[in-house]
């Protein structure tokens, strides 16, 4: 599986960014998908997880009421719609994908992961 992220950018406090991030493959609708993000100089971090159907979704604390995790089976798409950005958001965000299991904050559980990209938000 390969996973291509986009949908970063620069943004100010209190706006909103939409994260998409493509899997090839046909097996992306029995994978748990999740997005974690890492900040300079910081450890990498849970954001958000998702089940294989959608129904069922985890978030940080941190994030949480703020942005929404989703996916599309159909179109082999994650999505992380982000709204009220803080600028403690600002960071380099990676989405994963899990071959079963359930949903999961733990990285070392997901097997795949994009290449990330770069959300920044300025105060």
């Amino acid at each position: 599986v390969q996973l291509q992220a986009s949908g970063g950018g620069l943004v100010q406090a209190g706006g909103s960014l939409r994260l998409s991030c493509v899997a090839s493959g046909r097996a992306f609708s029995t994978y748990v998908m999740g997005w974690f993000r890492q900040a300079p100089r910081k450890e990498r971090e849970f954001v958000a997880s998702i089940s294989w159907s959608g129904s069922v979704t985890i978030y940080a604390d941190s994030v949480k009421g703020r942005f929404t995790i989703s996916r599309d089976n159909a179109k082999n798409t994650v999505y992380l719609q982000m709204n009220g950005l803080k600028s403690e958001d600002t960071a380099v965000y990676y989405c994963a994908a899990r071959n079963g299991g359930t949903e999961s904050k733990s990285g070392s559980l997901y097997t795949y992961w994009g290449q990330g990209t770069q959300v920044t938000v300025s105060s």
